[in-house]
């Protein structure tokens, strides 16, 4: 009997043998499969990472653009705000110094009286008071083209509200009805100045 249970062992060995073949062949599957596993949620990690890396890159290029593009823009339009600035304080000191002698010369002709001319050389008067006239007229013809642009609370321009119209239609040339028109416009009110003046001397010398 004992020969004989010596004699089965083989076959039981072989047997055990096999099932612990298979067994470790599942296990070393299923080893596997966790691998693969394990693998794919790396790969799925790494991808997510990547994308998120490409979304950082083009935030990135995005600021980078922007950054130059706007800099670019505000450096662009601060050089423009300083030359309009500096234009600015330039035409509100020209238009102080006209403001100023337009008050000056208006306060020189306000201060003309002929009935304070009595017992004075009144041919000498008249001559002062007149070039008053003259140099108050040059004076505005002078400064009135550079504060043209400048427009009431109506939207007329200075000028116009004086009742002068400004051509700025560019013409070169004009003909000679329109300078003896522009001469007559400007030399009648030293003419209607005149005749007035005239007249009260002669009221006052009676």
């Amino acid at each position: 009997m004992a020969e004989r249970t010596r004699h089965e062992d083989p076959y039981t060995d072989v047997h055990d043998e096999g099932a612990m073949d298979g067994e470790h062949l599942d296990s070393q599957v299923q080893k596997a499969q966790e691998q693969i596993y394990a693998l794919k949620r790396q790969q799925e990690l790494i991808e997510r990472q990547k994308r998120e890396l490409e979304e950082l890159s083009r935030r990135q290029e995005q600021l980078h653009v922007g950054k130059t593009e706007m800099m670019e823009k505000l450096t662009r339009a601060i050089v423009i705000i300083e030359r309009q600035s500096y234009d600015a304080q330039k035409r509100v000191e020209t238009l102080h110094a006209i403001d100023e002698s337009f008050h000056q010369h208006l306060d020189l002709l306000d201060s003309i009286n002929p009935k304070n001319w009595e017992g004075l050389d009144l041919n000498k008067e008249l001559t002062k008071a007149l070039s008053a006239v003259d140099d108050s007229r040059a004076e505005y013809n002078r400064s009135i083209p550079k504060i043209s642009h400048a427009t009431d609370s109506e939207g007329d321009t200075v000028a116009e509200a004086a009742g002068y119209q400004l051509d700025y239609s560019g013409e070169s040339s004009k003909d000679f009805g329109y300078w003896l028109k522009a001469g007559f416009a400007f030399t009648l009110p030293l003419v209607a100045v005149g005749l007035i003046l005239i007249l009260v001397i002669l009221a006052s010398l009676r």
